[in-house]
Protein backbone atom coordinates (compact mmCIF):
# COMPACT_ATOMS: atom_id res chain seq x y z
CA UNK A 1 0.00 0.00 0.00
CA UNK A 2 1.34 3.47 -1.00
CA UNK A 3 0.44 5.95 2.27
CA UNK A 4 1.42 9.63 2.05
CA UNK A 5 1.61 11.13 5.24
CA UNK A 6 -0.25 14.76 6.09
CA UNK A 7 1.59 15.76 9.36
CA UNK A 8 5.33 14.75 10.20
CA UNK A 9 5.59 15.18 14.26
CA UNK A 10 5.91 12.69 16.69
CA UNK A 11 2.39 10.48 15.56
CA UNK A 12 3.52 11.29 12.02
CA UNK A 13 7.44 9.98 12.25
CA UNK A 14 5.97 6.62 14.96
CA UNK A 15 3.01 6.09 11.99
CA UNK A 16 5.73 6.26 9.12
CA UNK A 17 7.95 3.88 10.88
CA UNK A 18 5.02 1.47 11.59
CA UNK A 19 3.94 1.35 8.04
CA UNK A 20 7.34 0.84 7.04
CA UNK A 21 7.53 -2.56 9.54
CA UNK A 22 4.14 -3.66 7.61
CA UNK A 23 5.51 -3.60 4.44
CA UNK A 24 3.92 -0.15 2.83
CA UNK A 25 6.18 2.55 0.98
CA UNK A 26 5.65 6.27 2.42
CA UNK A 27 5.43 8.09 -0.87
CA UNK A 28 4.46 11.61 0.24
CA UNK A 29 5.23 13.69 3.45
CA UNK A 30 3.40 17.07 3.81
CA UNK A 31 4.46 19.44 6.40
CA UNK A 32 3.52 23.10 7.06
CA UNK A 33 6.86 24.12 4.60
CA UNK A 34 5.67 22.41 1.52
CA UNK A 35 1.89 22.53 1.36
CA UNK A 36 2.53 22.59 -2.36
CA UNK A 37 3.00 18.75 -2.59
CA UNK A 38 -0.54 17.92 -2.50
CA UNK A 39 -0.64 19.09 -6.24
CA UNK A 40 2.57 16.48 -6.79
CA UNK A 41 2.34 13.41 -9.08
CA UNK A 42 3.26 11.45 -5.71
CA UNK A 43 0.95 12.40 -3.22
CA UNK A 44 -1.62 11.32 -5.95
CA UNK A 45 0.09 8.25 -6.57
CA UNK A 46 -1.03 7.45 -2.66
CA UNK A 47 -3.72 5.03 -1.95
CA UNK A 48 -4.46 6.15 1.57
CA UNK A 49 -2.85 9.55 3.22
CA UNK A 50 -2.64 9.77 7.16
CA UNK A 51 -3.37 12.88 8.43
CA UNK A 52 -2.04 14.07 12.09
CA UNK A 53 -2.11 17.97 11.96
CA UNK A 54 -4.51 20.72 13.83
CA UNK A 55 -7.61 21.18 14.67
CA UNK A 56 -7.57 24.62 12.52
CA UNK A 57 -6.21 22.70 9.20
CA UNK A 58 -7.22 19.22 9.49
CA UNK A 59 -10.73 20.07 7.29
CA UNK A 60 -8.75 22.06 4.66
CA UNK A 61 -6.06 18.81 4.85
CA UNK A 62 -9.08 16.67 3.61
CA UNK A 63 -9.66 18.93 1.15
CA UNK A 64 -6.93 19.20 -0.72
CA UNK A 65 -6.55 15.46 -0.70
CA UNK A 66 -10.07 14.48 -1.52
CA UNK A 67 -9.28 16.90 -4.71
CA UNK A 68 -5.92 14.96 -5.46
CA UNK A 69 -8.71 11.19 -5.61
CA UNK A 70 -6.87 10.58 -2.29
CA UNK A 71 -8.38 8.65 0.66
CA UNK A 72 -7.73 10.25 4.13
CA UNK A 73 -7.84 8.44 7.73
CA UNK A 74 -7.21 11.22 10.28
CA UNK A 75 -7.03 11.67 13.92
CA UNK A 76 -6.77 15.30 14.18
CA UNK A 77 -9.51 16.81 16.87
CA UNK A 78 -11.18 19.53 17.76
CA UNK A 79 -12.62 20.21 13.94
CA UNK A 80 -15.86 18.36 14.13
CA UNK A 81 -18.21 21.46 15.21
CA UNK A 82 -17.16 24.03 12.82
CA UNK A 83 -16.85 20.77 9.62
CA UNK A 84 -18.55 17.86 10.68
CA UNK A 85 -21.63 18.84 8.59
CA UNK A 86 -19.62 19.41 5.55
CA UNK A 87 -17.38 16.32 5.87
CA UNK A 88 -21.31 14.25 6.17
CA UNK A 89 -22.09 15.77 3.14
CA UNK A 90 -19.08 15.45 1.21
CA UNK A 91 -18.56 11.08 2.40
CA UNK A 92 -22.43 10.44 1.86
CA UNK A 93 -23.21 12.62 -1.33
CA UNK A 94 -20.41 13.43 -3.53
CA UNK A 95 -18.26 9.98 -2.76
CA UNK A 96 -15.57 11.06 -0.60
CA UNK A 97 -13.83 8.68 1.94
CA UNK A 98 -12.48 9.84 5.70
CA UNK A 99 -12.08 7.61 7.95
CA UNK A 100 -11.94 9.31 11.43
CA UNK A 101 -11.34 8.32 15.12
CA UNK A 102 -10.62 10.34 18.15
CA UNK A 103 -8.56 7.90 19.00
CA UNK A 104 -7.05 4.87 17.00
CA UNK A 105 -5.71 2.91 19.40
CA UNK A 106 -6.31 -0.94 19.93
CA UNK A 107 -7.27 -0.79 23.53
CA UNK A 108 -9.73 2.42 23.33
CA UNK A 109 -11.39 0.80 20.80
CA UNK A 110 -11.91 -1.67 23.80
CA UNK A 111 -12.42 0.56 26.32
CA UNK A 112 -15.39 2.23 24.42
CA UNK A 113 -16.47 -1.00 24.12
CA UNK A 114 -16.58 -1.42 27.68
CA UNK A 115 -17.62 2.36 28.40
CA UNK A 116 -20.93 1.87 26.35
CA UNK A 117 -21.99 -1.87 28.07
CA UNK A 118 -21.23 -0.19 31.49
CA UNK A 119 -23.22 2.74 31.00
CA UNK A 120 -26.49 0.59 29.84
CA UNK A 121 -26.15 -1.46 33.07
CA UNK A 122 -25.99 1.98 34.90
CA UNK A 123 -28.93 3.34 33.32
CA UNK A 124 -30.70 1.51 36.17
CA UNK A 125 -28.73 2.92 39.17
CA UNK A 126 -29.43 6.62 39.75
CA UNK A 127 -28.07 6.32 42.92
CA UNK A 128 -24.70 7.04 41.02
CA UNK A 129 -23.61 9.75 39.87
CA UNK A 130 -20.96 9.69 36.52
CA UNK A 131 -17.97 12.18 35.91
CA UNK A 132 -15.23 11.59 33.82
CA UNK A 133 -11.12 13.05 33.74
CA UNK A 134 -8.88 13.25 30.77
CA UNK A 135 -5.22 13.86 31.37
CA UNK A 136 -3.06 14.74 28.23
CA UNK A 137 0.63 16.77 27.46
CA UNK A 138 0.73 20.24 27.79
CA UNK A 139 1.15 20.63 23.72
CA UNK A 140 -2.20 19.14 23.54
CA UNK A 141 -4.48 22.40 21.82
CA UNK A 142 -8.16 20.79 22.12
CA UNK A 143 -10.09 20.73 25.52
CA UNK A 144 -11.62 18.31 26.46
CA UNK A 145 -9.88 15.58 24.34
CA UNK A 146 -11.88 14.43 21.32
CA UNK A 147 -11.63 10.83 23.14
CA UNK A 148 -13.33 12.25 26.00
CA UNK A 149 -16.23 13.65 23.95
CA UNK A 150 -16.35 10.85 21.94
CA UNK A 151 -16.60 8.50 25.52
CA UNK A 152 -19.21 11.25 26.72
CA UNK A 153 -21.46 11.07 24.09
CA UNK A 154 -21.62 7.51 24.53
CA UNK A 155 -22.28 7.69 28.04
CA UNK A 156 -25.18 9.89 27.13
CA UNK A 157 -26.90 7.56 24.96
CA UNK A 158 -27.39 5.24 27.22
CA UNK A 159 -28.15 6.76 31.00
CA UNK A 160 -31.32 8.96 30.22
CA UNK A 161 -30.42 10.77 33.22
CA UNK A 162 -27.81 13.07 31.86
CA UNK A 163 -28.65 15.30 28.42
CA UNK A 164 -25.60 17.09 27.99
CA UNK A 165 -21.42 17.32 28.69
CA UNK A 166 -19.92 20.26 29.81
CA UNK A 167 -16.15 21.12 30.41
CA UNK A 168 -15.63 21.56 33.78
CA UNK A 169 -13.78 24.62 34.96
CA UNK A 170 -13.20 25.96 38.26
CA UNK A 171 -15.74 27.59 40.59
CA UNK A 172 -18.68 26.64 38.24
CA UNK A 173 -21.76 24.08 39.37
CA UNK A 174 -23.02 21.88 37.24
CA UNK A 175 -26.66 20.34 37.34
CA UNK A 176 -27.86 16.40 37.70
CA UNK A 177 -28.18 16.26 34.20
CA UNK A 178 -24.90 17.39 32.96
CA UNK A 179 -21.87 15.10 32.81
CA UNK A 180 -19.05 16.86 33.79
CA UNK A 181 -15.46 16.77 31.64
CA UNK A 182 -12.45 17.17 33.63
CA UNK A 183 -9.33 18.29 31.35
CA UNK A 184 -5.93 18.31 32.84
CA UNK A 185 -2.71 19.24 31.16
CA UNK A 186 0.73 18.36 32.39
CA UNK A 187 3.86 16.86 31.42
CA UNK A 188 4.14 14.47 28.43
CA UNK A 189 1.09 12.31 29.34
CA UNK A 190 -0.23 10.09 26.05
CA UNK A 191 -3.74 10.15 27.61
CA UNK A 192 -5.49 8.89 30.25
CA UNK A 193 -9.05 8.86 30.49
CA UNK A 194 -10.91 7.93 33.57
CA UNK A 195 -14.95 7.46 34.17
CA UNK A 196 -15.72 7.10 37.54
CA UNK A 197 -19.67 6.09 38.97
CA UNK A 198 -19.76 7.49 42.23
CA UNK A 199 -22.60 6.74 44.87
CA UNK A 200 -22.77 6.70 48.66
CA UNK A 201 -21.92 3.55 49.25
CA UNK A 202 -19.40 2.97 46.71
CA UNK A 203 -17.47 3.82 43.55
CA UNK A 204 -16.59 2.11 40.39
CA UNK A 205 -14.08 3.22 37.98
CA UNK A 206 -12.91 2.46 34.81
CA UNK A 207 -9.53 3.76 33.52
CA UNK A 208 -7.57 3.54 29.97
CA UNK A 209 -3.85 4.73 30.45
CA UNK A 210 -1.65 5.07 27.35
CA UNK A 211 1.73 4.15 27.86
CA UNK A 212 2.69 5.69 24.77
CA UNK A 213 1.51 6.85 21.13
CA UNK A 214 2.92 3.74 19.28
CA UNK A 215 -0.80 2.00 19.83
CA UNK A 216 -2.59 4.91 18.56
CA UNK A 217 0.46 4.99 15.33
CA UNK A 218 -0.41 0.79 14.88
CA UNK A 219 -4.19 1.44 14.66
CA UNK A 220 -3.67 4.58 12.23
CA UNK A 221 -2.14 1.99 10.12
CA UNK A 222 -4.86 -0.79 10.36
CA UNK A 223 -7.64 2.06 9.58
CA UNK A 224 -5.71 2.76 6.63
CA UNK A 225 -5.56 -1.12 5.37
CA UNK A 226 -9.07 -0.92 6.28
CA UNK A 227 -9.55 2.58 4.54
CA UNK A 228 -7.94 0.99 0.79
CA UNK A 229 -10.82 -0.91 0.48
CA UNK A 230 -13.95 0.47 1.57
CA UNK A 231 -15.59 3.88 1.23
CA UNK A 232 -17.35 6.62 3.08
CA UNK A 233 -17.30 7.98 6.45
CA UNK A 234 -15.48 5.47 8.65
CA UNK A 235 -14.60 5.02 11.87
CA UNK A 236 -13.58 2.32 14.68
CA UNK A 237 -16.84 0.88 15.17
CA UNK A 238 -16.41 -0.27 11.30
CA UNK A 239 -13.07 -1.39 11.82
CA UNK A 240 -13.49 -3.07 15.24
CA UNK A 241 -16.25 -5.44 15.29
CA UNK A 242 -17.20 -5.57 19.37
Amino acid sequence: MKIALIGYGKMGKMIEQIAINRGHEIVSIIDIDNQEDFNSDKFRSADVAIEFTAPHVAYDNYVKAWEQGVKVVSGSTGWLKDHGDEVRHACNEEGKTLFWASNFSIGVAIFSAVNRYLAKIMNQFDAYDVTMTETHHIHKLDAPSGTAITLAEEILEEIDRKDKWELETEGKQVDNSTLPIKAIREGEVPGIHTIEYDSEADKIVITHDAHSRKGFALGAVLAAEYTVKHQGLLTTSDLFKF
